[in-house]
């Protein structure tokens, strides 16, 4: 009986799988590609060089030639652009601002990397160079210097045009271009969410708020491309770059992605027995026409037919090739890992990020952090007996991995708010403050002509503060209010006798009306108390 050896069996297992996936990929329609950020060799392609409609992921080139502009000094991130009629009548999905709003650079990136706005594209494309075809040009000519020989573009938001192609090959590049020349400004596609006002807008990439160690990039969608996505993630200093074209859904989109990555991540050990595909930019271009899905994504045989706009929305129905209940990778079967799981969860997002229109503000004026941004959980809520003594809580927002440069798309935590200060405390001898713990009671003291002066405490309503004891035989102060006849002795010098609702010193502090002076002349004097016994609580 022959035996096949197990190193023998294994690639040709490999080998299976892949052409699995492989043919799922090709079935479907989309495109995949997985290569590593720093050395940028390829992990796993498919359809990766066939021409694409890149919808919204246009937005990344459009940030890349704002950047090159700001590192160059033609723009500054607080220059401000005016919002033109050209990009007011721009389709959604976009911000909505009218003719002559105006907005910082800065802001603007944040905009169009979270909300995808397309009309913040067109402003910021008018901006840098007075128009959009001039702004197209730069693209152009970004991309023949990047290496990207599939791509060719004619506006800076991705809506529909024949003209507007790419590949996932080409966004890969454009990826790695974006993370290795400024990686200062990586907190721009690593925002959760945005707030203007009291609108708050969430990124249309989950990935950043469902898989751990996501770091952002961009979506897009329109009906002829399907969804799609170029993505980084970064785990054990191993940063990797995917990207997904076709897919049916957002859902899909993302799972596809991070499934792509959680297979990168977990298989390390066995590279060498993947097939080997070089590097991104040694990927073999083809000839074609891009495909066009908008039949299978905006057909009227879908249960839910997707928009143009639709970038963040599900719209599978349950059980259709493009629902989340359907995702399942042939190549993952034997496991049963499946790939919907992976970005079944939620992480724990940062506060959104403020943004507002007109000029720049000296609210924040350093944007600047430390290296590609993550979400870190916001500080828990302190004990307010130990506020005073609490630790310097955690800061929230975007912050950064300590290996990278400064990045000046984050935003700093807000400030720490001063702790309340605590009660002070009296002058008067025998006066514990309330909450303080139990304290010692002090036989009542003959009055030796101490005159106790009370002043009420400012901004409190019917709060009395004690004043300090004059030494024995001192002359009462003028204006001082002679004690009503049979008022009762103070228990302790000095002390406040408490009342309902408010403290109460035991001298009196100014004439009271006559029924309250009879009242005082009925009470009876205060007995001592014993020596094991507690005082009346005090309210505060």
């Amino acid at each position: 009986m022959r035996v096949c050896s197990p190193l023998v069996a294994l690639p040709a297992a490999v080998g299976l799988v892949l052409t699995l996936i492989s043919g799922e990929a090709r079935a479907a329609g989309e495109a995949l590609l997985l290569i590593e950020a720093d050395s940028g060799r390829v992990i796993k392609a498919e359809n990766a060089t066939h021409p694409w409609y890149p919808a919204s992921v246009t937005k990344l080139m459009t940030a890349y030639v704002t950047l090159r502009a700001v590192k160059e000094g033609r723009i500054g991130l607080d220059t401000v652009f005016t919002v033109s009629p050209n990009a007011v009548a721009q389709q959604p999905t976009k911000m909505g601002f009218g003719t002559g709003t105006q907005v910082t650079v800065d802001n603007a990136l944040k905009m169009m990397m979270v909300k995808s706005a397309n009309d913040i594209a067109v402003v910021l494309a008018e901006g840098v160079s007075g128009s959009v075809e001039s702004f197209a040009e730069e693209m152009n000519a970004a991309s023949r210097r990047l290496g990207m020989t599939q791509s060719t573009w004619v506006n800076p938001n991705g809506l529909p045009d024949d003209g507007q192609v790419t590949s996932a090959r080409d966004m890969a590049i454009l990826a790695r271009a974006l993370l290795h020349e400024f990686p200062e400004y990586e907190g721009y596609w690593g925002i959760a969410a945005i707030r203007l006002g009291k609108r708050v807008m969430r990124n249309t990439n989950s990935l950043i708020v469902r898989y751990p160690g996501a770091d952002g990039m961009k979506t897009g969608f329109i009906c002829a491309s399907g969804f799609n996505v170029v993505a980084s993630a970064t785990r054990d200093n191993r940063r990797l770059i995917a990207v997904v074209f076709g897919a049916r859904s957002p859902a899909v989109r993302a799972a596809k992605a991070a499934f792509l990555f959680e297979n990168a991540f977990n298989n390390t050990g066995m590279n060498w027995l993947m097939p080997s595909y070089g590097t991104v930019q040694a990927l073999a271009p083809v000839e074609a026409e891009p495909p066009n899905l908008r039949e299978e994504m905006c057909g009227k045989h879908r249960r839910r037919p997707a928009a143009e706009e639709a970038d963040d929305l599900e719209v599978a129905g349950p059980g259709e090739p493009g629902s989340v209940q359907a995702l399942f990778f042939n190549g993952a079967k034997g496991n049963g890992t499946k790939a919907s799981s992976l970005v079944a969860q939620t992480i724990a997002a940062a506060p959104p990020i403020p943004v507002y229109v007109g000029a720049a503000r000296n609210v924040a004026p350093a944007l600047a952090s430390t290296g590609p941004a993550r979400i870190v959980p916001a500080a828990a809520k302190t004990d307010p007996a130990s506020a005073s003594v609490a630790k310097k809580p955690a800061p929230t927002g975007l912050v950064a991995l300590p290996s990278r440069g400064p990045t000046a798309g984050a935003v700093p935590a807000p400030l720490r708010r001063p702790a309340a200060a605590g009660p002070a405390k009296p002058a008067v001898t025998g006066v514990t403050p309330a909450g303080a713990g139990k304290p010692s009671v002090k036989p009542p003291a003959k009055p030796t002509g101490t005159a106790v002066r009370t002043t009420p405490a400012a901004g409190a309503s019917g709060a009395a503060k004690p004043a300090a004891t004059a030494p024995a035989g001192a002359k009462p102060a003028a204006g001082a209010t002679k004690p009503a006849a049979g008022a009762p002795k103070p228990a302790v010098a000095g002390a406040a006798k408490p009342a309902t609702g408010a403290a109460k010193p035991a001298a009196e502090t100014a004439p009271k009306p006559a029924a309250a002076r009879a009242t005082a002349t009925a009470a009876k004097p205060e007995p001592k108390p014993d020596a094991g016994s507690k005082p009346a609580p005090r309210t505060q």
